[in-house]
């Protein structure tokens, strides 16, 4: 059995660290709830954007824009993996480079060569321990961005892709549900994909639209923006749902801390009273023998 201040010194470390997940959940709860907003802002717009664009690119030829046309023959395919910098979040890093992963792992099955372009630590330090080639990484980034990152991410993808680089790119990021659930989700935005008219044509007749000059020319203007606005949403997106899982696991944590130390206190009053226990058999013992 442990000694009294072994056990007592434990405690206190525990204790320790209780106080550093405790503010480590109160630091994360604040960046939630400022990405949680950016998230919520932002929804509609990209919502309404995806609209537009449907409605535009709904019985147009793939051939109208280089960034609707399919390739007939995909060979080459890259995946922007955006995850966090920094640990600490469970297992929400994880998922999402098991999602990248399990993507490139079907690309490359089907003959295809997959790529990665990341953004965020933890996918930049796995990809290159992997077998898979990293084209691009960006890291320190995730702390704080706006529109300019999308931008740059968004017009790397769109360049390797009209320059024949690329066949095929998917976005890979942590899609933000609520709190306590965050889903890994992998998405195709190159090349785009008029699924939204579809979508709206089922759901009935809607708002009909003039456009002008032309909706090719303003196809031209919307579709690269339209990618920016998809990568963007996916780093608000795994921004939101980074701090959540952080924010999750640190109550974990807290609870374990709060667990250890019930366990600890218990072993150590254990310990305490088996020394009295033992001291006071050798008073009694010492007594007895000077009796006799």
């Amino acid at each position: 059995m442990a000694s009294l201040k072994e056990v007592k010194d434990k405690i206190e470390s525990v204790k320790k660290t209780k106080q550093i997940t405790r503010a480590m959940n109160m630091v994360a709860s604040a960046k939630l709830r400022k990405a949680q907003a950016r998230i919520e802002r932002f929804r509609p717009y990209a919502e309404k954007f995806y609209d537009i664009l449907g409605d535009l690119s709904a019985g147009m030829e793939t051939a109208a824009h280089p960034l609707l046309e399919r390739r007939d023959q995909v060979n080459n395919v890259g995946i922007l993996l955006i995850t966090s910098e920094r640990g600490l979040c469970g297992a929400f890093n994880a998922n999402l480079i098991d999602k990248g992963f399990n993507l490139a792992e079907e690309k490359r099955k089907n003959g295809q060569t997959p790529q990665f372009f990341c953004a965020g630590k933890k996918g930049r330090d796995a990809v290159r321990k992997s077998r898979y080639e990293l084209a691009k990484g960006r890291v320190g980034i995730m702390d704080g961005f706006d529109f300019t990152l999308a931008n740059e991410l968004g017009s790397d993808l769109i360049f390797a892709y009209e320059q024949g680089e690329l066949d095929e790119v998917h976005l890979v990021y942590g899609r933000f549900m609520s709190v306590v659930r965050q889903e890994p989700t992998a998405l195709q935005i190159l090349p785009v994909a008029p699924e939204a008219g579809a979508e709206q044509e089922s759901r009935g007749p809607g708002a009909e639209y003039t456009y002008e000059p032309s909706p090719e020319g303003i196809l031209n203007e919307l579709l690269p923006r339209f990618i920016k606005v998809q990568v963007y949403r996916g780093l608000l997106e795994t921004s939101a749902s980074e701090h959540a899982a952080r924010m999750t696991a640190m109550d974990n944590a807290q609870r374990n801390c709060d667990d250890m130390i019930s366990n600890l206190t218990l072993t150590y009053n254990k310990a305490r009273q088996a020394a009295i226990t033992s001291e006071l058999l050798d008073i009694v013992g010492g007594a007895e023998a000077l009796k006799g």
